[in-house]
């Protein structure tokens, strides 16, 4: 596809609107304007216009295609949602709005849907206060390793590692580390935290364990219980990655289990926009013994019901992201759980149980799915067999996948899976949809087995083709032959 650079010619313009009495260009500093010129194209509207939609056309989402990506939840974004947040009375509201005595009439509605925000996620997980601060997953992981260390500071605690299980999210032990911490992993056994190995990791300088729950295998952790126990006796915080909350909403609040501290992924459970498709948002909840040490500012409810934003807390990590979040994300979240309900959120898990289990039955018996027993809502699969009898990795299935329409599965993740691929179904998608999955995956793992070259060729029907990811992730500038 040619640049629209190339598209420009001398002369060519779009339609202006009358020019205004008042050039814009007269409010701005003669030292910010640019001389000569600017490098720009030259295009029409309707060059413009043609340029981005075919563009568009190439771009991949969830609204045109399945996208079963383990451990990122993809599930279809509801649209009513986004009416919410374009709302003039929340899109026109700009942060910097001051807050008037008496709560404010301007920013009241914004603070009134933070507050009951947090009080809504406080009842879905069992935690006794919520920050909506964080701006993504990790982001969240990074404020909650935070206060677990100024709990401790505070406690006058010789706390210096967190552990991490060797099925815990990537980003897990990097914001211990940035919190920190030195980080310790323990093995897995059978899929899932083996308490003999966290006993013998576990001492009085542990701050916390770090879970994710179901984990990345789509596997419960069974063992909660004794690791809860375990924690508690050298006063180690219980840390939950709630990536995965989608397999578990509305059946089983953390807090009640004994986390700590949770952040959550508005961006995956609660059906916005992420990737490509918006910014995240990662609020995080606490137990009682860690409200001190949340976020500034913190949205307060007085007597007369009215809203404004406390900044007293002395004990406070501080600021983590500037204003209060990405508050349009948490809007949509909000109008997804009141649209739902209590009842609507238990479907939402069971569904999704549903799909990953059924997609597992499905391939079984044609690909390696090493733990092969009832998963959550997604599960890892294994092309290491195919890779040493045909030179098939999963790399090149998933690139076979996207020349049959669909995302790829994430590949290479979880470590502890050779060749792995975890595919996650989410429950917005059809049993049609499923079926065609399974039905495309299997006629590429069949030929794999006849024509391994056909599959190594892979993608042939995209705008480009097979690509040198390792020079394209070191060499980030465009040549001719990249």
């Amino acid at each position: 596809m040619s640049t629209v650079f190339s598209k420009s010619r001398p002369g060519r313009e779009g339609v202006w609107p009358e020019k205004p009495k008042t050039d814009p260009l007269d409010f701005y500093p003669a030292n910010l304007l640019r001389e000569g010129n600017t490098g720009l194209p030259s295009l029409s509207e309707l060059d413009v216009v043609r340029h981005f939609t075919e563009l568009s056309r190439k771009n991949y989402g969830v609204d045109g295609n399945f996208y079963p990506l383990g451990s990122c939840t993809m599930k279809y974004n509801p649209k009513f949602t986004e009416e919410v947040a374009a709302l003039p009375g929340f899109a026109r509201l700009h942060p910097l709005i001051p807050q008037l005595p008496g709560g404010g009439d301007m920013t009241a509605g914004a603070l009134e849907v933070m507050y009951e925000m947090e009080r809504l996620l406080a009842e879905i997980t069992g935690m006794a206060a919520f920050t909506l601060h964080p701006m993504a997953g990790a982001h969240g992981e990074l404020t909650g390793a935070l206060m677990i260390a100024a709990y401790h500071a505070d406690k006058g605690n010789r706390k210096t590692k967190i552990i991490c299980p060797d099925s815990a999210h990537g980003t897990n032990p990097a914001s211990a580390h940035i919190a920190g911490f030195d980080v310790v992993t323990i093995a897995s056994k059978d899929g899932i935290i083996d308490p003999e190995a966290l006993a013998a990791a576990i001492d009085d300088e542990t701050a916390g364990v770090m879970m994710t729950v179901p984990n990345t295998l789509g596997l419960f952790e069974r063992h909660l219980p004794e690791i809860v126990s375990l924690c508690r006796k050298v006063d180690a915080l219980l840390y939950y990655d709630g990536a995965n909350l989608n397999a578990i909403l509305g059946k089983l609040r953390v807090g009640d289990a004994g986390f700590d501290v949770v952040h959550l992924n508005l961006h995956k459970t609660f059906a916005t926009p992420h990737g490509g498709g918006g910014p995240g948002s990662g609020p995080v909840g606490v137990s009682e013994k860690l409200i001190p040490y949340l976020p500034v500012s913190r949205v307060q409810k007085d007597d007369a019901g009215r809203y404004s934003l406390s900044y007293d807390h002395p004990k406070s990590i501080g600021y983590v992201a500037p204003f209060y979040g990405n508050f349009g994300i948490v809007l949509r979240a909000y109008a997804y759980i009141l649209r739902l309900g209590r009842e609507g959120l238990v479907r939402v898990s069971e569904a999704a149980v549903l799909a990953a289990n059924y997609l597992r039955k499905r391939i079984a018996t044609a690909i390696e799915v090493p733990y092969d027993r009832t998963c959550m809502h997604e599960f890892v699969a294994s092309a290491a067999a195919l890779a040493a009898s045909k030179n098939v990795r999963a790399l090149d299935i998933a690139k076979a996948l996207l020349d049959r329409g669909y995302h790829a599965p994430t590949i290479y993740f979880p470590l502890i899976v050779k060749e792995a691929l975890m595919i996650e179904p989410t429950e917005t998608e059809s049993k049609d949809t499923l079926d065609a999955f399974v039905a495309d995956l299997l006629d590429i793992l069949a030929l794999a087995e006849i024509d391994p070259e056909a599959v190594r060729a892979c993608p042939t029907t995209l705008p480009v083709g097979r690509l040198d990811e390792t020079r394209a992730a070191r060499a980030m500038e465009i040549t001719d032959d990249l």
